[in-house]
């Protein structure tokens, strides 16, 4: 593993132990080179998967960029760093378990909104209004309208 503070090609793994939700391995390392110390996860990946865009463009999938994109709905929210890492790791592995290695983006953001709407309500309208591209106060009345209904369900 390459040292993300001086560049070395070599890194010694000091500590291995599972994540706190052991969906991942936990690796404290140690450059030799600069003295450097940082730390790595180790994901299981079933498969590659390839994100099919709007515009019909592919790339590759990236757990960061989900990462990212849930972490700026949920900015300022209470809601737990593991809970959250929990949210994500089962978004992928719904991904990776549907047998396709093309995924639309369409399918990703309706599983994050899925998945954000029992986490939390506000961080679930502010992802939906960008997902959505909401142009008006009317859609976010139409969405806060829906989800108390479904809340009185």
């Amino acid at each position: 593993m390459r040292c993300p503070f001086c560049g070395h090609e070599d890194s010694q793994v000091k500590d291995s132990r599972p994540s706190d939700d052991n969906s991942a391995i936990r690796r404290r390392r140690h450059c030799p080179a600069c003295g450097g110390r940082f730390t790595t996860f180790e994901r299981v990946q079933l498969r590659e998967l390839i994100v099919v865009k709007k515009n019909g463009r592919r790339e590759p999938f990236e757990r960061d960029k989900l990462e990212r994109s849930i972490s700026h709905a949920l900015r300022k929210r209470p809601v737990e760093p593991e809970r959250v890492d929990r949210m994500i790791t089962g978004i992928v592995r719904r991904l990776e378990s549907m047998g396709e290695n093309e995924v639309s983006s369409n399918v990703i953001g309706e599983l994050v909104m899925q998945a954000l709407a029992s986490l939390d309500k506000v961080a679930y309208v502010r992802f939906a209004s960008v997902y959505r591209n909401f142009r008006e106060t009317k859609d976010f009345e139409e969405l806060i309208g829906s989800l108390e209904s479904a809340d009185r369900d």
